[in-house]
């Protein structure tokens, strides 16, 4: 292997670090914690780990944790009227809703239902508009992980190519339009995409978040290119053939320990961010 791994856990530990400064600051001087309420519906084992990492976190880091565990026949309205609730409480910084939910859930309309100045997770569609134009409003964890794990390495961006592999509403699309305003020429490609290994060989920073293990092959990676590999697979596999690609790449993130721990750092810094924002 020839390529230098990008440590997303000392980086998170980093933010995190920063994030308990700032929160112990909002508490002293606002009599109070910042508050995050974690949404899970349903019982599937991977979700409940993921919301407990997460209330873990918030101790560790001097942040209130709220947790509401819902019944997997939860419908739709009754998700939507706990998440207008808890959005409606001047107590509670930021929501997450664990996702993704149960299937016959409408995922979107309980996105839609969490206000924007409480959407720590980046979801909903005020979040999204803020990213793509530039505004004020929260951003998608996962991509601003990216980016600021990009920037920790001094990964340059301004004319750069830029390859996104993935086009979903809280990764993939989202990280395209956060490089696109570092000044990158982002292409977006998918699962679908025709001759998708040249497109990626032309690309100074690929990022593969198509949730498909080791679809991008190592072979396809420019000598010398930054890889980040959001996706995660069963058995500690990415959506990048890794061994190949750190071959061949300058940068690279493992699976785990590169995005992953980005992700939560970014949630809980954008929630004390939110509370700063609330009094």
């Amino acid at each position: 292997m020839t390529a230098t791994l990008m440590d997303g856990r000392a980086e998170s530990r980093r933010l995190l670090d920063e994030t308990a400064v700032r929160a112990a600051t909002f508490a002293r001087t606002r009599g109070r914690r910042p508050c995050l309420a974690t949404v899970l519906v349903g019982d599937d084992p991977a979700s409940r780990t993921y919301v407990r990492m997460k209330v873990t976190r918030c101790a560790a880091t001097g942040i209130e944790s709220r947790r509401v565990d819902l019944p997997a026949e939860t419908t739709t309205e009754q998700l939507v009227r706990v998440l207008r609730d808890l959005s409606a409480d001047p107590l509670v910084d930021g929501i997450l809703l664990q996702h993704p939910t149960p299937a016959h859930i409408d995922e979107r309309a309980a996105f839609e239902a969490i206000a924007a100045d409480k959407d720590v997770d980046g979801v909903t569609g005020a979040s999204f508009a803020a990213m793509a134009f530039g505004g004020p409003g929260f951003a998608s964890c996962t991509p601003a992980g990216i980016l600021r794990l990009l920037d920790a390495y001094e990964v340059p961006l301004r004319g750069r190519r830029a390859v996104v592999v993935g086009r979903s509403a809280i990764l993939g699309k989202p990280v395209g339009m956060l490089l696109l305003a570092r000044d990158a020429t982002v292409t977006y490609c998918h699962s679908r995409t025709l001759d998708l290994a040249a497109h990626v060989a032309e690309a100074d920073v690929v990022v593969a978040a198509v949730g498909r293990p080791e679809l991008v092959r190592g072979d396809w990676i420019k000598p010398g290119a930054v890889v980040i590999d959001a996706g995660y697979n069963p058995g500690n596999v990415g959506d990048v053939e890794f061994e190949a690609a750190a071959a061949r790449a300058g940068l690279i993130t493992p699976v785990p320990g590169g995005v992953g721990p980005m992700t939560i750092a970014v949630l809980l810094s954008q929630t004390v961010e939110a509370a700063h924002h609330h009094g």
